[in-house]
């Protein structure tokens, strides 16, 4: 169990106004000190240790943790970075770590210990999946995934549940969850919400703290890269999340987690346990690299939405096609949910069946064959095989994925090459 004596730090307020800000100002403009010879952007600072002058000075950070002291829990780089995620998501504080699925893992054991149980929607990233059904029940921790539904996630729950997962767009069937629904089933239950919001765009589509969730993680690899060059995942807590009914959290009395660290509990755990005990930490170079991707992240996200949805809309009328998901057409069953949650676009990111895939991807010529989402590149993959598969058959089926499904993630290339790429594959 964790000591809440630790010195991790919490880091200080902001000195610049961010709450009124549009988001592309934000992105572009905050976790940037003003003042004479300070960098105009966010400048890297590669290093592993900080200096002390004095042995009463190393005592007192080692104490207080309100410094800086060793890279693995605190970097200026990587702090900006983390002030910027938490200006965009509307939250409380932000932990950038190594990967997205650090963050995923990161995100559940800041809520969870032995004992406890998740329910997740089964609309799920492969790696997600896999963390819920081999690695939790090594660390005793049981996880029940079931349908995209209020009412499925509800009949699901247990008195030891402590978090309800969904991801705000599921990947790769693209259904989107009724957040503030699971909110209410959640926090009726004592439990939290956890939402992956790698799909809303670290906040430009969709904000799920506004929606009742109490902590949202990123594949900053994804669309806050943006260019395919950089690995890096965040948790970000929200300004409001009750703790009184997690034992994890009131254990102890007057030297439990709760007493001692107050609201800013969660955020600390998640830093404690990513990054203190872990040592998932991101790298000063890459915190840069994703810093530098949010800031255009309004402009390529935009754009790649309005791409996708036309190419959704095409493909859905070809007769060759299959299935089309993409919540963005109005014909989707989750449209209505779409246009409630989403704001500015439904992603760059939907999934079609064609009868002989491998055929089909053989016929490409300017997309490419690859595992990733958000690029600046349009990337097409075959789920079944790879994304989805080391997961059961049933599984599988259960996050939307048949042996006829592809996935394209669109990038920033021009429709009309996009669209004759495809109309050659499928001719």
């Amino acid at each position: 169990m964790s000591d809440a004596r630790d010195p991790l730090p919490d880091w200080p307020t902001p000195d610049w106004p961010t709450p009124n800000w549009h988001y592309e100002t934000t992105a572009v403009q905050s976790a940037i000190p003003r003042g004479l010879g300070e960098t105009v952007g966010i400048p890297v600072h590669q290093a592993a240790a900080f200096q002390f002058t004095t042995l009463e000075e190393a005592q007192s950070e080692f104490a207080q943790g309100t410094g800086l002291s060793y890279a693995r829990l605190q970097n200026p780089t990587v702090r900006a970075l983390e002030e910027r995620l938490t200006a965009l998501e509307g939250g409380a504080a932000t932990v950038a770590l190594a990967s997205g699925q650090a963050a995923t893992l990161t995100a559940i054991l800041s809520v969870c210990r032995a004992g406890d149980h998740v329910v997740s929607t089964a609309s799920l990233f492969g790696g997600s999946a896999g963390l819920l059904n081999n690695v939790l029940p090594l660390m005793g921790i049981s996880a029940t995934l079931t349908a995209n539904t209020p009412q499925a996630i509800a009949a699901a729950m247990r008195p030891n549940t402590r978090l309800v997962w969904a991801e705000t767009i599921g990947n790769p069937a693209g259904d989107v969850p009724d957040l503030a629904a699971l909110a209410e089933v959640a926090h009726g239950q004592g439990a939290l919400l956890g939402v992956d919001n790698t799909w809303g765009g670290v906040g430009l589509l969709c904000r799920p703290l506004e929606h009742g969730a109490d902590l949202v993680t990123h594949s900053l690899t994804k669309w806050a890269g943006g260019h395919g060059s950089v690995m890096g995942g965040s948790v970000t807590v929200g300004t409001r999340h009750d703790l009184t009914r997690n034992p994890l959290y009131t254990e102890g009395g007057e030297s439990s987690l709760l007493s001692v660290r107050g609201e800013a509990a969660l955020g600390w755990r998640a830093r404690w346990f990513g990054a203190h005990q872990l040592g998932m930490t991101l790298a000063p170079h890459s915190a840069f690299l994703i810093a530098q991707g949010l800031e255009t992240l309004a402009l390529r996200l935009r754009h790649e939405s309005a791409t996708a949805l036309a190419l959704a809309g095409w493909l859905d009328a070809r007769p060759e096609v299959g299935r089309v998901s993409y919540p963005g057409l109005p014909g989707s069953p989750h449209h209505a949910l779409a246009q409630r949650y989403l704001r500015g676009g439904c992603g760059a990111v939907l999934t079609f069946e064609v009868p002989d895939p491998a055929a089909f991807l053989a016929r490409l010529r300017v997309i490419r064959i690859a595992p990733n989402l958000g690029d600046t590149r349009t990337l097409i993959v075959h789920p079944w095989t790879t994304t989805h598969g080391r997961l059961p058959e049933a599984a599988r089926t259960a996050a939307g994925v048949t042996p006829q499904t592809l996935r394209l993630s669109v990038g920033l290339e021009a429709l009309e090459d996009l669209q004759a790429d495809l109309a050659g594959a499928l001719d």
